[in-house]
């Protein structure tokens, strides 16, 4: 059975999740966490040298880590992931925009608040910052769903999904979602897609 290695608050551990239910594989869960050290262990180590989760572990055996990677190991073959060449290349797009320009702001400021041992780098500056980088991916999200059901072709897809996982808490932050209608309105249509499950279920 696959193995996810996972922290339960985590957006991106949150990813992985939902491919594996949405593609219906069967998995287990074992969760470890930079929080307590674990993710530096011998152990993890040897599965993820970088010491970051989420990683999983595959039926044979074999690694893998970084959240989109291993989305998009597991939607290949999928409706999560277009067979169609451009909606392919546009759900890539938005994956790489998710990785570059929207968790780097909106998950950052989310961690300063929910952790504690984060809370001394939240200075007035940096929370500033942050707020209007993410802000700015935001409104891009926010142009894309006001003329479109999905960020990537016409159907739901792995590109919905990363960018589900820290929109949705994004509020956490200190983000103001009622200024985005149409981001607010795809939020709802991700959590109604079937075989949904919530952050920390």
């Amino acid at each position: 059975m696959i193995t996810l290695y996972e922290q339960a608050t985590s957006g991106n551990c949150y990813k992985v999740r939902l491919v594996l239910t949405h593609t219906g594989r069967p998995f287990r869960r074992v969760e470890v966490s930079a929080r307590d050290g674990s993710t530096r262990s011998a152990e993890f180590l040897q599965r993820n040298p970088i010491g970051k989760v989420p990683t999983v572990e595959l039926d044979d055996g074999r690694p893998l880590g970084e959240s989109n990677a291993i989305m998009l190991h597991f939607a290949e073959g999928s409706p999560l992931l277009p067979s169609d060449a451009y909606d392919r290349a546009k759900v890539y797009e938005w994956l790489f925009f998710e990785q570059y320009s929207h968790e780097p702001m909106i998950a950052v400021r989310r961690a300063l608040f929910l952790y504690e041992e984060r809370r001394h780098l939240a200075t007035p500056e940096r929370l500033a910052q942050l707020l209007e980088g993410g802000d700015k991916a935001l409104n891009v999200m926010e142009g894309r769903l006001a003329a479109a059901h999905w960020l990537a072709g016409n159907a739901f897809s792995i590109a919905d999904i990363a960018l589900y996982a820290y929109t949705h808490t994004a509020e956490e932050g200190g983000y103001d979602l009622s200024a985005f209608p149409a981001v607010q309105a795809w939020l709802g249509r991700v959590a109604r897609v079937p075989g949904h499950v919530p952050l920390e279920a």
